[in-house]
């Protein structure tokens, strides 16, 4: 029977019918494979797959495939984000086997776990030979396939962790820098060729960093990404890669990390340089994830998928998102199908004479522009719809929180930030097992936890996310439920040569303990928590969190030269470290569009790392006790005035008002300079 039906994994549930004997991952497979003494089949995907529906469709599906695969083995079926660990083990090994990785994965270990054989999405003929050849070997050289497997796990582990060093310097980052121009597509923007990903992480160091061969990498990457067909360009959001190298033509899955970092950075753009095009993209994004990735309990779904249904009920990539000229003369007449096919490039860029919209440069007439692009997206809702996958990954909330907080800030929309506070609510209500130090469940789903432990990243980017938010509106519960988190990384995580491993100590035995240090499609687990423990170091002065950090960004040092793609994270946080990070304390009282306009200029400093302690204080001179420190003004969104708080964040301590005004203090570890009352006197504090 297929045991898949209680599961709370959305992509789980899409195998719950199929005619394969499907376990989830358990103990209760393994005591099956000991009993039959087969080998295991480890199916992995994730319900946004592309291939991994080609190959459900044509194998999974298939009642003589299922019947081999029932017969031979006992087969397992993972979803890689609910077990990230699981995932990480296996592509491991299925990259040192085949030299290359991806899902769906399908993997073949001993009854012990250790991985034999392994490959990624294989055609059904294909398949069904490769499952008459596996267990046949398991029958006639059953000696040969358990050494094979504990070859593979030796090799694995002898890979396991990175070369370590100091905390890198001035010169490493510039470095860096040099690394990525020598992979830097100058034509087109992004790094490397085909396919090309969002390098979320590597644009926040080129902002941070701010040299000016840095900005131009920067801006030229986002230019173009946010032209292209990978962003949406009637509804928002960016796909998760280009299939070429020019942005055209996107792999049309739509993910919440890839937006919500992305959104963070172009919001980070605009703050930079002021550019209208960032602006569009951070608010139409913002707008689709609040739109569309918007859970009924205040989180955000993980994914819309890349597939959908077509005109002639047919499934298949990207049918929602394309159109053709005669679809554009249908909903827009003659004369503003052929404007729109001009301006959106509608020239058969896609399969089958259909096209991916992009908009290579503003339009010259915007009122016709937005009256199309309106008629278009009404249109577009009415074909069916991609579907989604409605869990609630912990990690890539946090990322969400951070951005939409910002965000919210930057451009005074308050359902931006209420939307971030009520995931965080979610997160801490739901996903939080306990409190200091916190243990955190990394999924939920329709409102019920998952029984999956947290990873470092979830810990780590849900206390980027708590300290963003508090850094906003200055309540101080997220500064604690931060610290909390950051307590279980600390003493659940670390190595033994100052980095961290990506899951608990007391987590499930694997054949391994997964540890990778590089970033992937999201900050690494290493990095994440590094960027966390250093603002959190910065509001409180804690050495113990800042040694950490460092320590945490020795791999850095070793990857800046030659691999500086996947260190883009850490070497954001590096930036950070090397600057400091500022510390900014803000007193004054709430309502008081003085302490406001103080907050603002703060917010709208690039410095990296920079944190913001918000409090509310007496009148008095100097260095006066604050008395109180309140939830703070929301950023620049007018009217948020919570309750207050007693002083709890240690920035705050020993800082009051000026002669009765609200004052900023701008500190680098705990020395502040002498305190300023105006925002061009914060600005021109910053800028030194």
């Amino acid at each position: 029977m297929n045991r898949l039906g209680d599961e709370t994994s959305p992509y789980l549930l899409q195998h719950a019918d199929n005619p394969v004997d499907w376990f989830p991952w358990g103990e209760e497979a393994f005591a099956e494979v000991r009993g039959r003494d087969v080998p295991l089949l480890i199916s992995v995907g994730y319900s946004a797959c592309h291939w991994c529906h080609v190959m459900a469709h044509e194998s999974f599906e298939d009642e003589a495939t299922a019947r081999l695969m029932n017969e031979l083995f006992v087969n397992v079926k993972v979803d890689r984000e609910e077990r990230p660990d699981v995932d990480a083990v296996y592509m491991g090994a299925v990259q040192a086997m085949t030299g290359q990785g991806g899902w769906p994965m399908t993997v073949f270990a001993t009854p012990g776990g250790h991985p034999f054989y392994a490959g990624t999405y294989f055609p059904r003929p294909h398949f069904q030979r490769v499952l008459h050849a596996v267990s046949q070997a398991w029958g006639q050289d059953r000696e040969g396939v358990l050494a094979q497997g504990e070859k593979v796990v030796e090799a694995l582990v002898e890979r396991t962790g990175a070369p370590s060093g100091p905390l890198p310097t001035a010169e490493t980052l510039d470095l860096a820098v040099r690394n990525l121009a020598e992979g830097f597509d100058e034509q087109r923007g992004g790094f490397g060729g085909s396919p090309k990903f969002p390098p979320s992480m590597v644009l926040e160091f080129l902002l941070r960093h701010g040299t000016r061969d840095a900005m131009a990498m920067a801006e030229s990457t986002m230019e173009a990404m946010a032209r292209g067909g990978m962003y949406d360009q009637l509804g928002g959001g960016f796909a998760r890669y280009s299939v070429d190298a020019g942005w055209v033509v996107p792999h049309f899955e739509k993910m919440l990390y890839d937006n919500a970092l992305l959104l963070r950075v172009y919001a980070h753009w605009w703050r930079a340089t002021g550019s209208v095009l960032a602006k569009r993209v951070v608010l139409e994004t913002a707008e689709w994830l609040l739109r569309e990735m918007r859970t009924p309990e205040g989180g955000f779904a993980s994914a819309l998928d890349a597939d959908s249904e077509g005109p002639d009920g047919a499934h298949g990539e990207g049918l929602f998102y394309v159109w053709t000229p005669d679809q554009l003369r249908e909903v827009l007449g003659e004369d503003d199908a052929a404007w729109a096919a001009s301006v959106f490039e509608v020239t058969g860029t896609f399969e089958h004479g259909t096209s991916v919209l992009q908009l290579l440069a503003d339009p010259d007439d915007p009122a016709r522009f937005d009256r199309v692009r309106t008629a278009l997206r009404a249109a577009r809702e009415r074909r069916p719809r991609p579907g989604r996958d409605d869990k609630v990954v912990a990690s890539w909330n946090g990322l969400a929180i951070a951005a939409l907080a910002e965000a919210g800030a930057l451009f005074e929309r308050p359902d931006l930030l209420d939307a971030a506070r009520e995931t965080a609510e979610l997160l801490d209500d739901l996903h939080t097992m306990s409190r200091g130090p916190a243990r955190l469940l990394r999924t939920s789903r329709d409102g019920r936890a998952g029984a999956n432990a947290g990873m470092l990243e979830d810990y780590a980017n849900t206390a980027e996310g708590f300290l963003a938010l508090y850094g906003v509106t200055g309540e101080s519960r997220w500064f604690h439920r931060a610290a909390d988190l950051l307590e279980t990384v600390l003493t659940r995580f670390p190595d033994e040569s100052g980095g961290f491993y990506d899951a608990p100590d007391d987590g499930e035995r694997l054949f391994q303990r997964p540890q990778d240090p590089a970033d992937n499609a999201t900050p690494s687990g290493q990095f994440a928590a590094a960027g966390a423990l250093l603002s959190y170091a910065a509001l409180t002065g804690s050495a113990r969190h800042r040694e950490a950090a460092e320590a945490a960004l020795g791999t850095v040092s070793a990857m800046a030269e030659r691999y500086a793609r996947f260190a883009g994270w850490g070497l954001a946080v590096a930036e950070a470290a090397l600057r400091g990070p500022v510390e900014v304390a803000i007193v004054g009282p709430a309502d008081d569009a003085r302490t406001r306009a103080l907050h603002t200029a703060a917010l709208m400093s690039g410095t990296p790392g920079l944190v913001v302690a918000l409090g509310t204080g007496p009148a008095g001179t100097g260095h006066a006790a604050t008395g109180q420190a309140g939830t703070g003004p929301a950023g620049s969104v007018p009217g948020d005035l919570p309750v207050n708080v007693p002083v709890d964040v240690p920035l705050l301590e020993g800082r009051g008002m000026v002669d009765g005004s609200p004052a900023a203090y701008v500190c680098r570890r705990f020395t502040c300079r002498a305190p300023v009352t105006t925002p061009a006197e914060l600005r021109a504090e910053l800028a030194r």
